[in-house]
């Protein structure tokens, strides 16, 4: 079958209709609370998908146990000096621990290298204080960058305010990986507000206890194949877990509820694709992308090699519009805009790399990838509560979902009739 005759399958005309079941499985995630790698809520979660995939007509499901480095905080907070109120605050994930400190705050504005460049000479001892920036977006900095430059500034400390009045504290992870690192917390707006150099000039002080503790850690990778013509997958990937507060609706409720939901829609077609499709729903994404990146690394080549394309559906609800991160992938990006152009897929386009969810990993070993993201460039939808204990399930509408679900299963579809040689060309970067 060449590409011009792929047909749009049973999804381009089915535009308008939903997936009740879809639904469903977004509610019964958000249920289960904020799925935190290691927790109750993630391993209750996991073992769902797992049942919900088994559900699939066709569908062969295995499980991969990973080895990742854990940890888990048995205490933290923040307080001010000068009046010893408290602060709300959230551990970042990994964060390295201290018995207490109190050091002056040193608030860096955005945080961006200007920033630190700027004020390095004062860093040293101080707790830096930034700003989150909103996660979707040409030229955002992320926060590990941030914590990076602050470690290696010398500082006490790290704090990072989310921007957003009534919202809370940020949370996130270190990437540390039980190696070095400085205490970092997510505060609030209020809080940073708090802790900002008074009138006179005076810098706050600030009290910091963290007692975290590292610890060897397991999860685990649930797949589903659903075999085509040949051996050669294309693969559709969510993650599971996220974070200690609210539903982590938005991210990543509605890519797994999605996921489901192009498995359900394609498997009664599958037999007659070129590729076979695999469902992967990783876990312990939260912690700097570990899960489905040491699943990768310790693959072999032959197994990682039959890996055509990811479809990675990561935050795809919460606002109006669906963007594809290609991932640096010209001819993929190329591609995508030609099915949205032959199917009416209203999609935007982003070719640079963003190495924010799975698919920077399986981009790291050559396979194209692509995300799925509602928001981006939208800092004002309700992705702006991603990483928040506002991060709930009224910040999502059915028809949200429905389109991410139209937009995903279309390029499943035609991603799974490709020829051979025209998905090994997909992997060129222009």
């Amino acid at each position: 079958m060449t590409e011009a005759a792929i047909p749009a399958g049973p999804f381009a005309p089915q535009a308008h209709r939903g997936d009740p079941l879809m639904w469903a499985d977004f509610q019964a995630l958000c249920d289960l609370g904020g799925r935190l790698a290691g927790s109750e809520s993630e391993r209750a979660a996991v073992a769902y998908v797992r049942e919900r995939l088994r559900a699939v007509p066709g569908a062969l499901v295995w499980e991969d146990l990973v080895n990742y480095p854990g940890w888990r905080c048995h205490a933290a907070q923040l307080s001010h000096a000068a009046n010893g109120a408290s602060l709300p605050c959230t551990p970042l994930l990994g964060t390295a621990s201290t018995a207490g400190i109190t050091a002056e705050v040193l608030d860096l504005g955005a945080g961006r290298a200007e920033d630190f460049e700027h004020h390095a000479k004062e860093i040293p001892g101080r707790f830096a204080l930034v700003q989150h920036e909103y996660p979707f977006a040409t030229g955002h900095v992320h926060r590990r960058i941030k914590l990076g430059w602050t470690q290696q500034h010398g500082a006490a400390g790290f704090l990072i305010a989310h921007p957003g009045q009534g919202v809370g504290p940020v949370s996130g992870s270190t990437g540390r990986s039980g190696g070095a690192g400085v205490p970092a917390l997510g505060i609030s707006a209020e809080a940073a507000d708090a802790l900002r150099r008074s009138p006179d000039g005076t810098l706050a002080r600030a009290r910091m206890i963290i007692e975290g503790e590292d610890h060897p850690a397991q999860t685990r990778m649930v797949i589903a194949d659903l075999p085509g013509r040949s051996r050669s997958w294309i693969v559709v990937s969510a993650h599971v877990d996220g974070h200690p507060h609210g539903e982590s609706a938005i991210d990543n409720a509605t890519g797994v509820a999605v996921a489901l939901g192009v498995a359900r829609r394609i498997a009664p077609r599958i037999a007659e694709c070129a590729q076979g499709l695999r469902i992967c729903l990783f876990s312990a994404e939260e912690w700097g992308l570990v899960g489905s990146r040491l699943w990768l690394d310790r693959m072999d080549e032959s197994a990682r090699g039959s890996m055509a394309m990811n479809i990675n559906l990561d935050s795809v609800a919460g606002a109006s519009g669906l963007t594809a991160l290609t991932s640096g992938f010209g001819r993929l990006d190329a591609w995508v805009r030609d099915i949205a152009a032959r199917t009416a897929l209203p999609i935007a386009m982003h070719l640079p790399l963003m190495a924010n969810s799975d698919h920077a990993n399986f981009a790291a070993h050559g396979i194209p990838a692509l995300r799925l993201l509602a928001g981006f460039n939208m800092p004002e939808s309700n992705l702006q509560y991603v990483l928040t204990a506002a991060d709930t399930r009224d910040k999502v509408r059915p028809q949200e979902l429905d389109h991410a679900l139209n937009i995903a299963s279309t390029l499943t579809w035609q991603s799974l009739n490709l020829p051979a040689a025209k998905l090994a060309e997909l992997a060129i970067a222009l």
